[in-house]
């Protein structure tokens, strides 16, 4: 039996339960791919990851993702928790400003700002890019989008490392009530080969531009609590349309409230187009994992 460290925290929160949970093991040289995924299913959490040395240079340390199913090639809540339980246990120290996590989507940057219970980090996500853009009569939506009234932008399907439909609402209000067709968003994540449906609404809250909704149809219908990957998606899809709320391609949402959770996400579109996905994060639990 080997004892390695592990990490539990949570996400895009300021506080803890506002956010998406995420486990992290530490020490994680050893583990082959049955056993971490073994380790993710037994978390059943949306996302574990695994934390390696470094095997260059210009990474911090190297990365796996597993959900309860399947390995994540990327994502942006498991990008951010590690980055913040790496520099807790003192494994990884910025460079200028910049850790570099090496996984299967590359070498990413993420962005550490302050210390301590203010500290944000952001990941530089993978380029998205534009699929399809598609109407609320499109036979695959006419079902998901029934009962939605939609705003100024039309649906979209957009890559980013994984693919999310995207919808914008016609109001918050109309966005919080919604419920969603669990049996029309599964069709459209399997017929289309996304997540599912990513619903967005502009606000006129003073802490939040905008509140966002996940349904995510391909890998069991759950609704996301917080997700940095589906809103780094959304992000590049508003500055494709220059419909970026915030000023300087900087803007905060609100996920999770619909699901007894409270996060908030900051956005930043720099000046290259890149998209950077982060916040807070508030440590839980820390111990150890026994695992043969």
């Amino acid at each position: 039996m080997t004892s390695r460290r592990f990490v539990q925290v949570d996400v895009f929160a300021d506080r803890p339960g506002a956010g998406n949970p995420l486990a992290v093991v530490l020490d994680a040289e050893g583990l082959d791919d049955a056993a971490m995924q073994a380790i993710a299913r037994w978390t059943r959490l949306p996302e574990t990851t695994f934390v390696f040395p470094a095997t260059s240079d210009d990474a911090s340390y190297g990365i796996r993702m597993f959900s309860p199913r399947r390995e994540v090639p990327f994502a942006g809540h498991p990008s951010v928790g590690t980055a913040h339980v790496v520099l807790e246990a003192g494994l990884a120290t910025p460079r200028d400003g910049l850790l570099v996590q090496d996984g299967i989507a590359g070498k990413l940057p993420l962005e550490v700002v302050g210390d301590g219970e203010t500290r944000t980090i952001a990941v530089r996500t993978p380029r998205a890019s534009v699929i399809e853009t598609a109407s609320a009569e499109d036979p695959r939506l006419r079902d998901v989008l029934a009962a939605m009234p939609l705003g100024d932008l039309p649906p979209v399907l957009m890559d980013g490392g994984r693919r999310w439909w995207l919808a914008e609402l016609a109001s918050e209000a109309e966005l919080r009530a919604a419920i969603p067709d669990w049996a029309a968003i599964g069709a459209l994540a399997e017929a289309t080969g996304s997540m599912g449906l990513c619903a967005f609404a502009r606000s006129d809250d003073p802490v939040h531009h905008l509140a966002v909704r996940a349904f995510v149809g391909s890998t069991g219908h759950f609704e996301d609590a917080a997700s940095g990957a589906a809103n780094a998606t959304l992000a590049a899809w508003l500055a494709d349309r220059d419909a970026l709320p915030g000023s300087d391609g900087r803007y905060r949402i609100s996920q999770g409230r619909e699901v007894g959770h409270d996060a908030i996400i900051e956005l930043h579109v720099d000046g290259n187009g890149d998209v950077w996905s982060g916040g807070r994060v508030q440590t839980v639990v820390r111990g150890t994992i026994d695992w043969r």
